[in-house]
């Protein structure tokens, strides 16, 4: 038992080292991408910030869904937070498997620059929509009478540019069309969508993003138009920018092997390969099979396949 723990221990961290080394020469390819979508998510949440200063509270517009869903209240406003943050923490868990898992589909780096471009097209428009008009917040800190509704002047550049991180993107005003929240969420599981083997697990994500919808109105973060707006419009900017963007590589067509470090011996290249492929390459899961009216038997199995049939 111990020996078999311990070679499948092995196997997993050469697994992982030879999906570093891979995703170690993506990255270094493709770390322009990354950088510049990670700073993108800096100016965006500088710009819901600085909409914040432009905010004006007053009374709550009227609103379809309003009427509809109940109030959840302050003291349940987590819930919808709560629903986001699996689905986010799911999503980026999803994007690591490759590392770990045999069955692996995509590479880390590059599903990575392309949801940081679908993240981006999105983003820019919804500045660029909530700048053009302020509406006043229907959610309970930016409601008149609070104190959070309305930001002071600042006394320098700096108190802008440091964004209070988590309490400056939890209590922002302003930046109301479109959902934040429902573009990484729909941008996560459009691309799970494609990108993933699953088919119970897309459809769970997806009754997720619907509950959230319904959850983002009930706690009153987002009048209905802002929900709305988001499911049509993140889904056609994902669906042209993916249009645009070149197709990711299938694993199982022997694409690894050219993203693997250049090695001197080519039996570690080798044995790399099927790693990332997912096979173990241990001799000991290459036993020659048979296969039998659809049923795969191990050669050991032979003679009592033969009799079998024989007897048949």
């Amino acid at each position: 038992m111990s020996f078999y723990i311990g070679r499948e221990a092995s196997k997993l961290w050469k697994r992982i080292c030879a999906e570093t080394a891979t995703e170690i020469n993506l990255l270094a390819e493709n770390w322009k991408y990354i950088l510049g979508g990670l700073i993108f998510q800096y100016i965006h949440g500088l710009a819901a910030r600085g909409v914040h200063y432009f905010h004006r509270p007053g009374p709550t517009l009227q609103d379809v869904g309003f009427f509809l869903l109940p109030e959840l209240g302050p003291d349940k406003a987590y819930i919808s937070e709560t629903v986001f943050t699996f689905i986010f923490l799911s999503f980026v868990l999803w994007t690591f498997h490759p590392f770990i898992l045999r069955s692996k589909k995509i590479y880390t780096v590059l599903i990575w620059c392309r949801v940081l471009a679908f993240l981006v097209a999105c983003q820019f428009l919804r500045i660029i929509t909530f700048y053009s008009t302020q509406l006043p917040g229907p959610n309970y800190h930016c409601r008149e009478g609070s104190k959070l509704a309305r930001l002071p002047r600042p006394d320098s550049i700096l108190e802008v540019l440091l964004i209070n991180f988590p309490r400056g993107v939890l209590y922002g005003c302003g930046d109301l069309i479109f959902s934040s929240h429902m573009i990484f969420s729909l941008v996560f599981v459009r691309t799970y969508n494609k990108y993933g083997t699953q088919r119970f697990v897309k459809h769970c994500a997806w009754l997720f993003v619907v509950i959230q919808s319904l959850l983002i109105v009930a706690s009153r973060k987002h009048y209905t138009v802002d929900v709305v707006v988001a499911w049509y419009t993140v889904n056609l900017v994902v669906f042209f920018i993916d249009k645009k963007l070149p197709e990711l590589p299938d694993r199982s067509n022997g694409a690894a092997t050219m993203l693997l470090p250049l090695s001197k011996d080519n039996k570690t290249k080798e044995e790399n390969h099927k790693l990332l492929n997912g096979n173990s390459g241990d001799s000991a899961d290459r036993k020659p099979r048979t296969q039998i009216n659809g049923k795969i038997m191990e050669e050991g199995n032979g003679a009592h396949v033969e009799s079998v049939v024989n007897g048949v």
